[in-house]
């Protein structure tokens, strides 16, 4: 059963420019979907029309059986929203006063609501920040609440746009766990928007990437692994002269005495091999692993397609 469909979506700010250009796709119910690209892609474009917050040009939407443009306040209920950089908690108030009036706006029973405050303070472990004010509270905490306010009222489908923006490594992965949790707990439908390969990567079955308004890339999660996300990028500083014998599979990108950047094909070396082999070569000062860039799928992804 789908919880969204979109057919033929376009969204035209400016005569002739199309931010969002004639787009179609749906989201099952309980599915998390990637929908990522790169920064003015259009993906919180497509958001906004999706949560009746901006009106499309052309085209249909239909969440839940709503028209989001049309019938906005009855789809309020049913949807919740996340912007990453945008907040929706009062930043004065500690969170728990927020959560109570959302409650109050969203008409939640007094009893239904202290359950589920409860509830996402214990999931999501609140209780040491829930009573501080949202302005001392770090970028990673507050994106913990901002998550839980959109859970409140208990929606079918949540609109997630860029939640882990600006967040480190590891609060990332508290969020995403966390995604799971509530996808897995609430059987929530999620839109997922980023422009982080590693957060579609964990999260989503199903991904559609979308560069200048179009899309240009959906299939399964695993299709785009295999062939899209092979290859990994390995930053290495080193205390003597880096040296590494010459691999298949490994490109040395940069090289500067003490620090190379390698990409590394891990279809036909594992990463795990490769560290290995650095190590062994090497005195370590500093190592990092990081996805390629999402510009670089894209254009691979355009170059398949003229092929």
């Amino acid at each position: 059963m789908k919880a969204v469909e979109v057919k033929n979506l376009t969204k035209e700010f400016v005569k002739g420019k199309k931010a969002v250009d004639n787009i179609s796709f749906d989201i099952n119910k309980g599915e998390i979907l990637g929908f990522i690209g790169p920064n003015g892609a259009g993906k919180s474009t497509t958001i906004k029309m999706l949560s009746g917050i901006l009106t499309p040009t052309e085209g249909s939407i239909s969440v839940l059986g709503f028209n989001p443009t049309k019938e906005r306040k009855k789809l309020a209920k049913s949807i919740g929203t996340v912007f990453g950089q945008k907040s929706q908690l009062w930043m004065h108030l500690p969170p728990i006063e927020t959560f109570k009036l959302l409650g109050v706006l969203y008409d939640v029973n007094s009893k239904i609501l202290k359950e589920r405050i409860d509830k996402f303070t214990e999931l999501f472990e609140l209780k040491e920040i829930i009573n501080t004010q949202v302005r001392k509270l770090s970028l990673g905490e507050r994106i913990k609440c901002e998550i839980a306010a959109s859970l409140i009222h208990n929606p079918e489908v949540l609109f997630l746009d860029e939640p882990t923006i600006g967040l480190d490594v590891v609060i990332k992965k508290v969020i995403r766990d966390l995604i799971i949790k509530m996808n897995q707990d609430e059987q929530v439908t999620i839109l997922l928007t980023s422009h982080d390969i590693g957060d579609i990567e964990k999260l989503c079955d199903r991904v559609i990437i979308i560069n200048n308004g179009k899309v240009v890339f959906e299939n399964s999660m695993k299709f785009l692994k295999y062939n899209y996300l092979g290859k990994k990028i390995i930053s290495v500083k080193t205390e003597n002269i880096f040296a590494l014998n010459e691999l298949e599979g490994v490109t040395i990108l940069k090289q500067k005495d003490y620090s190379a950047k390698l990409e590394v094909d891990s279809r036909v070396n594992s990463i795990k091999d490769i560290i290995d082999m650095i190590v062994s070569k090497n005195i370590i000062l500093d190592i990092t692993i990081d996805d390629i860039p999402l510009e670089e799928v894209i254009g691979q992804i355009y170059k398949n397609n003229e092929q």
